[in-house]
Parts: C-alpha cells; structure tokens; sequence
C-alpha cells in the first residue's frame, strides 16, 4: 500500500491512499483518520485500507488527482525520530579527512542519534532557517516506520516490525555539529526539522528493491537543478534489521517510530553524494581543500529515489527552497 497526508491544520492531517503509480488518490479517514493512528491499530485497520488501495488500483474507485504540493509528511509528527549513520563510507570518508581517531567499535555497532520529531516538513514545504553561516547542508536517505518492537529484539526479529518505507532529507547545520558533539550530549541545534518524501510505502510495493533489510534503488540529488549525486541504498553496511535492534537495545518502541540510514553513500566516486559535507571532504582528500560551499537562501534542492532504468520511484519527490527564517514580532 502507499500512503500520503493531506495538509489540513490539524497536528496529524488526513490519510489518504495512493495509487501505486501515483497519479490518484482516494481519502481513507473513515478507516482510520490519520497514518499516526493506522500504524497504532495496523492489526485492526490494515484489511479495510488494502481492500480500498486494491480497488483504487483496479479503477474500481474513480478517486482524485493526487497533488503532492498539497501534503505534509507522511506522519507530520511521530513519537520518536532516531538516525543512523548506516553507510560506513560516508565515515570512513570524515575520518581520513580530518584525520580523526578512529571511533571505537564503528564496524560492529551503528552510530545514531535521537533527533526531534514533533514537526516534520511535507515534500514541498519551504525549509526557514535563521542564517546561512550556520552551515546549511541537505542529506538523502532512506527511512523505515515501525510497528512495536520489544526490548532487546534482535536484528531478525527488528525487521518484522518494519510496516512502512519512507525517503528522506535529514536537514543538517554543520557549523554547530562539531561543538554539539564535542559536549558528548549530540545533536540539537544542529539538526532542524527533517524533511520528507510524500508518499510511504509497504515493503511489498519495492518488489526486489527491498532485500535484507535494505532499499535497492538510487537515489537522485539535483541542487539548484544541477546533478549532484545518485549514490545506491544497497550499499547500507547495516540494515534496518540492524538499525531497529540498536534503537531497542534498552527500551521498546512504540508504533509510528521512524528509523533512518544516515546519508546514503556509496564508495564509487561516480555515484556523487547526497549531501554537501560528504562532497566537501572528497575535495579535501582529492584536492587538498574543500571547493563547495553550503546552501543559500533562495537555493532548491530535490531528490527522488527511482527505479532501475529511470523510471519515477514509489516515493515521489523532496523538492524544497532554503528560506531566511521570518523573526517572531
């Protein structure tokens, strides 16, 4: 099944499904009235919302036009946001840069941090921030949505958990990152809201794109309409099996917490990057210093995964301007 949110004021907006080409779309608030609440009744919802998702496939709904300029996040807020840093090249990459010691234990257990998840951004919506010296970086990744997960699950077990599979754009201020982790605390002010692609999917809508806890596809990275990377989520060297399990080492998880990889990053140099850092210390290591400079107001960026042969992902599109934040009066 695929599933959007319709913007409408409220703090979780309207469930609607989407066909799987994504062209229509059909309200789905008589079954459950928001994904948040269909994640936290799955057992009792699901075979009302797949009987409707199948007849909107087969024509047997007329539906609308589906407009993705018109959603929020696919779950506008969500009761925990944890990310993970599950492309070990993207690491590896940081630490010859800068020549930093090596981080205990990095090719055994994931990197992750818990960022704020109470107001995500739609696909569409403009990003405000308050300055560009701050560093203004996008990251593509991939995420998952899951159901409950017991405490002290292990990877395989994690992975039965997964009900949705989401694309990403984990915002990121990289003048404050260093200080916020020297403190040992981690991020806050570093990381603003997360972005998200509009549309999440059942695992079984990637076909074989979604194998060993991992989503096969590229993703494509345009800045200001310029190529800037098309990096493989296949190349994770953790799955979300693992990622999962990490998260509920020491506690549960409740229904509607969202798991992410961390910048897709592939080791190829041709596949570019999905974020501006990862760039930034190719540079450094290829050319002795770095060449690229962050975001600017007014910049667009936009991202997609998509599958083999180009044809438009399950997904849709991130496509986002950098704005100066507006002052309160």
């Amino acid at each position: 099944m695929k599933f959007a949110t319709l913007q409408d004021r409220t703090l979780d907006g309207r469930l609607l499904l989407v066909s799987r080409d994504l062209t229509r779309c059909v309200e789905a608030g008589d079954l459950a009235p928001s994904l948040l609440y269909a994640l936290r009744h799955w057992n009792d919802v699901e075979a009302g919302l797949r009987e409707r998702y199948d007849a909107l496939n087969a024509g047997q709904l007329a539906g609308q036009p589906f407009e993705p300029c018109l959603c929020a996040a696919p779950l506008p807020r969500s009761p925990q946001w944890c990310d993970g840093s599950a492309f070990l090249n993207h690491a590896h990459l940081m630490a010859q840069a800068f020549d930093t010691p090596p981080i205990p234990d990095l090719d055994t257990i994931p990197l992750m941090y818990q960022g704020a998840s109470d107001d995500f951004l739609g696909p569409h919506d403009k990003v405000p921030l308050p300055s560009e010296a701050d560093g203004i970086d996008f990251e593509g990744e991939f995420g998952v949505i899951v159901d409950a997960v017991a405490m002290a699950s292990t990877p395989a077990e994690a992975l039965t958990s997964v009900r949705l599979v989401v694309q990403l754009n984990d915002w990121s201020l990289r003048a404050m990152g260093p200080r916020e982790m020297r403190t040992g605390f981690g991020f806050l002010q570093a990381k603003p809201s997360t972005s998200f692609a509009p549309v999440a999917v059942t695992p079984d809508e990637l076909g074989n794109a979604w194998q060993d806890g991992r989503v096969h596809l590229q993703l494509e990275v345009e800045w200001n309409g310029e190529r800037f990377g098309q990096p493989h989520g296949g190349e994770m060297s953790f799955g979300f099996g693992d990622l999962i399990a990490h998260a509920a080492r020491t506690r549960r998880l409740t229904p509607g917490t969202i798991i992410g990889t961390g910048t897709v990053s592939n080791a190829s140099r041709a596949a570019g990057s999905a974020c501006i850092a990862e760039r930034r210390v190719i540079e450094i290591i290829d050319q002795g210093a770095a060449r690229t400079g962050f975001m600017r107001f007014g910049d667009k960026v936009r991202m997609e995964a998509r599958w083999p042969g180009g044809g438009h992902g399950p997904f849709g599109v991130i496509e986002q301007q950098v704005v100066r934040a507006e002052r309160a009066a």
